[in-house]
Formats: structure tokens, C-alpha cells, sequence
């Protein structure tokens, strides 16, 4: 009674959800702090004095959502927290925003730039529906973002996985290698997934340089808001970079389902033309509200992505003072491992002290925990937990 299609779904496996009692939760990469109160206000105003909207189908096209992530990235650089403070609240509610050196975008980008989606697992469905063929292998990395592999056989596209370097980090040389032999795209999460180590901007523009200039790059930028180096800039140079995002992980937005991309027009386009193959209306009335909202209130968000990166630091240290193994996060997680405490029996260890962490099955991370940041109140309870381990 199935269709041959389904023999080659592998369903994407989300972190834990708790139901049996009340856990501290740092397993899904979740952000600990609520959204900003301007955004629960603005949804509840929108709610209150147009109700009717709940009951008219929203705009299509989330255009004042997309004018507010275009101006957000070009007031942040794409980068929130390297981004500058000035006045606000103490929670950075209100602030102005203005982006790191490092991180100034030399162009302005614009709405028609920007594709918003159901979140980013929607937004990469499409980008893999638009962009990548069955007839040749789409070059990623063995450990990445373990939902590429999910599209991979639900499209029908064969994936050549190559192999991490032994510090976990991208083996570029081989991608390009594989993704010219057979005229391939690559994708990969930069910050990556769940290594939590990512190239430079200057490295991933080397790789564009290098890939086949018929295809598209994609680069997905889930994390890069807590310490990594957005490609947008690199959209200056080439035609062929799709750039995708999240109000998920950055924006404390993970209920609200709002993912975008960030390409020139020709290529948002394409992507548009297949939403509106599949589902014309993906965003629905409250989610583009929220998502507006966020982003006009820059300064709370990059406040909390400064905390969150705060006490990922600080953590990190911890662990290293105690003997875990821990990799140079650019992410809101920590990957960490050691030396003669089994990846299964720490999870489990842990969790009975009421905390969830990720630990994965695949062979070659067995032993690593994917560990979320969360408030310092949070890792404080983590801290007692793991020193004794």
C-alpha cells in the first residue's frame, strides 16, 4: 500500500521532549530567554484590534516581515552578538544598533533579497526542491546538520558525505574536490553542526571561488549570530551563494516556526516559485507579527545572543578545568567529551539530576555531548552535575 518513496525516508530524530517531569532543557539548541516584551505586546495589540485576521488568510509574501529582517541584518552586520549597543533598556530593548567593523555588510540589503519560511527546515526543503539534482551527489559534510540527509531521501538525492579533517573541522580541499568532479552544489552549517567550529568568511570565499560556478553554495547560518562570520558580504561577489537563517536559535524564536534565506532575486525567486507550488501561504497572521517585531528590537537580541556567548565561555573553561575535551564553540552549544566517561552513561547521569543534554548514536560522536547553553542560573545547576563526573 506504500509508495517505493517511502523505503527512502529516514525521519529527522528532534532533541528529547520531556513529559514525564520538568527539566531543565539543554538539548535542542534552544534560546533560554523569552522574546523581547515587544514582541509579545505587538502580537497581542495585533490580535486584540484586528481579530478578523485571525481568520483571513496573511500575506503570502510576509512582505513587512522580509523589510524587517532585510533592515535588522543591514543594522547588524548579520552577526548580533559583535553588534554595538547604544542607549535602551538594560535588557538592550530599544537600543540603537549598529554593526562590528568586522561584520559591515558593503551593501544594502534589500527586501526583495530575502525569502521568510516556516522556519529554516522549510526554507532548506525548497532550497532542495529548487537547486539540487538526483542525477549527482550533493557534496556536504559526514557531521553536519542531520535533517540534509532527511531531504536527501525524500527528494531523491544521492549525498556524497565526505569525512570531517581529524580537529572536526570542514574538509574544504575534498568537498571541492568531489563537488567539481561531478558538478555538484555543497552545503554545510557555518557554524557547523554539531561540531560547533566554523570557517572564516575569508574561507568560505576561497571554497566559492574554487566550487563549480553553475551551482549553487549553500551556507546555512543558523548560529552564526553568536560568534561566527556571516557570508552575506560575500553576496557582493557571487551570483550563486544562498545564505540561510533562523529567528529560531538568535531570536528566541524557536515556537514561532520563522526561517528566511538571503540571495540575490533571481535565486529568491526560484525558491518562491516553489513555495507557491506547495503551499501559498506558509507563514501564517500571529508569526509574521512576532518575527516584524523581533526584529525591529535589535538591541534586546543582541543582548541576549552577548549573554548566551557570555556564558558559553565561561562554561567552556569550566569543562576544560575539569578534563572534558571541549571544542571552540561559535554557537550557542558546547560539544564536549572525555577521556574515560562513556557519551551514553554522562547523558543518562545527567538527566537523572533533572537536566537534558543531546547525545547522538552516530558512529564517530558517540562519546560527545551536544550541550545548549543555557541562563546562568542553568549552567550553574549543570556545573554541579559535571564537576563530579
Amino acid at each position: 500500500m506504500l509508495s517505493q518513496r517511502m523505503s527512502n525516508l529516514h525521519p529527522y530524530v528532534p532533541g528529547e521532549q520531556p513529559k514525564d517531569r520538568a527539566y531543565i532543557k539543554l538539548n535542542a539548541n534552544e534560546n533560554p530567554y523569552p522574546p523581547s516584551p515587544k514582541v509579545i505586546d505587538a502580537v497581542r495589540k495585533a490580535v486584540k484590534k484586528n481579530p478578523e485576521k485571525m481568520s483571513l488568510y496573511p500575506d503570502p509574501d510576509s512582505n513587512a516581515l522580509k523589510e524587517a529582517i532585510a533592515d535588522m541584518l543591514n543594522k547588524t552586520g548579520g552577526v548580533l552578538c559583535r553588534s554595538n549597543l547604544e542607549g535602551g533598556k538594560k535588557n538592550g530593548s530599544g537600543a540603537l544598533v549598529t554593526p562590528g567593523d568586522f561584520d559591515k555588510i558593503p551593501f544594502v540589503v534589500t527586501p526583495d533579497m530575502i525569502y521568510a519560511g516556516n522556519g529554516s527546515d522549510e526554507v532548506l526543503s525548497f532550497v532542495f526542491y529548487a537547486f539540487f539534482d538526483s542525477d549527482r551527489k550533493l557534496v556536504l559534510p559526514e557531521h553536519t546538520y542531520s535533517f540534509y540527509p532527511v531531504y536527501g531521501g525524500f527528494y531523491d538525492i544521492p549525498l556524497n558525505k565526505i569525512p570531517l579533517n581529524a580537529d572536526w573541522t570542514l574538509n574544504k580541499e575534498k568537498m571541492l574536490e568531489q563537488a567539481n568532479l561531478s558538478d555538484s552544489s555543497i552545503i554545510f552549517a557555518n557554524p557547523n553542526a554539531p561540531t560547533s567550529l566554523g570557517l572564516t568568511r575569508d574561507e568560505v570565499r576561497e571554497m566559492i571561488k574554487k566550487a563549480p560556478k553553475d551551482r549553487v553554495f549553500v551556507v546555512d547560518e543558523a548560529y552564526v549570530d553568536f560568534g561566527g562570520e556571516s557570508c552575506i558580504p560575500l553576496l557582493a561577489e557571487f551570483q550563486n551563494l544562498v545564505i540561510v537563517r533562523t529567528t529560531s536559535k538568535s531570536l528566541c524564536g524557536a515556537g514561532q516556526r520563522i526561517g528566511y534565506l538571503v540571495a540575490h532575486k533571481e535565486l529568491v525567486n526560484a525558491v518562491t516559485t516553489v513555495k507557491n507550488s506547495l503551499n501559498h501561504f506558509p507563514l501564517d497572521f500571529v508569526a509574521q507579527t512576532a518575527g516584524t517585531a523581533a526584529c525591529k528590537d535589535a538591541g534586546y537580541y543582541v543582548k541576549c545572543a552577548q549573554d548566551v556567548a557570555f556564558e558559553r565561555d565561561e562554561f567552556i573553561d569550566f569543562l576544560r578545568e575539569k578534563g572534558w575535551n571541549v571544542l571552540d564553540s561559535q554557537t550557542n552549544f558546547i560539544f564536549c567529551r572525555k577521556d574515560g566517561v562513556n557519551g551514553e552513561s554522562a547523558y543518562r547521569k545527567i538527566k537523572e539530576n533533572g537536566i537534558l543534554v543531546r547525545r547522538f548514536d552516530t558512529p564517530g560522536i558517540e562519546e560527545y555531548l551536544r550541550i545548549t547553553v543555557g541562563t546562568h542560573e542553568q549552567m550553574a545547576a549543570l556545573r554541579e552535575v559535571m564537576q563530579k563526573m
